[in-house]
């Protein structure tokens, strides 16, 4: 027989594979009539089982819940990068991350979950406060990004429009985020 928490943290689970926007541990506790810490703590053992459970700061997303995702290899020019981000969530597509592939270092990844105009402003600020640049740059620009959109005919229009900016170089489908071996930035 299944415990009160074992059954409130499959229901999370299944919660959270229907919403494709980050849901909040206060929107959870609301939902599940218990307490915010409760929902931490539930939060905590469900990572430990499906570490494609992230959290981000508007809330809890399971990566891949009802998307498809590729990985675009793209290369462009640092005031491209607004440009860029911009036609992929306008066309309704999720940056996920970003990646390059370092011929001494590996692969270096960094999460981004970009998938709206603010997203996009904001991402874009932090660059231009910032003394630090682009992932891509230490790759001549090559770089990576898995996307993630409702249906392959919009990861296919995304294509089509960064093939025609010159952004894109190729495209690859995408193996499960918690599959893949990485180093963290």
């Amino acid at each position: 027989m299944r415990g009160q928490g074992e059954e409130r943290r499959s229901k999370i689970l299944e919660f959270l594979s229907t919403n494709t926007s980050p849901v909040s541990g206060n929107q959870l506790a609301r939902k599940f009539n218990v307490s915010r810490q409760v929902i931490v703590t539930d939060i905590a053992l469900l990572r430990a089982i499906h570490p494609e459970l992230i959290s981000t700061t508007a809330g809890y997303v399971l990566n891949g819940a009802g998307t498809r995702r590729r990985i675009f290899k793209m290369n462009h020019s640092d005031e491209q990068t607004e440009d860029e981000l911009t036609c992929i969530t306008d066309l309704g597509g999720t940056v996920l991350d970003v990646f390059v592939e370092h011929k001494v270092y590996g692969t270096i990844r960094a999460p981004l979950r970009i998938s709206s105009k603010r997203d996009v402003q904001n991402f874009i600020n932090d660059l231009r406060t910032s003394v630090s640049t682009p992932l891509k740059n230490i790759t001549q620009g090559y770089h990576y990004h898995t996307i993630s959109a409702r249906s392959e005919a919009v990861l296919n229009e995304i294509e089509r429009e960064l093939k025609s900016r010159g952004y894109l170089i190729q495209t690859q489908a995408a193996a499960p985020v918690y599959q893949a071996k990485q180093y963290n930035a």
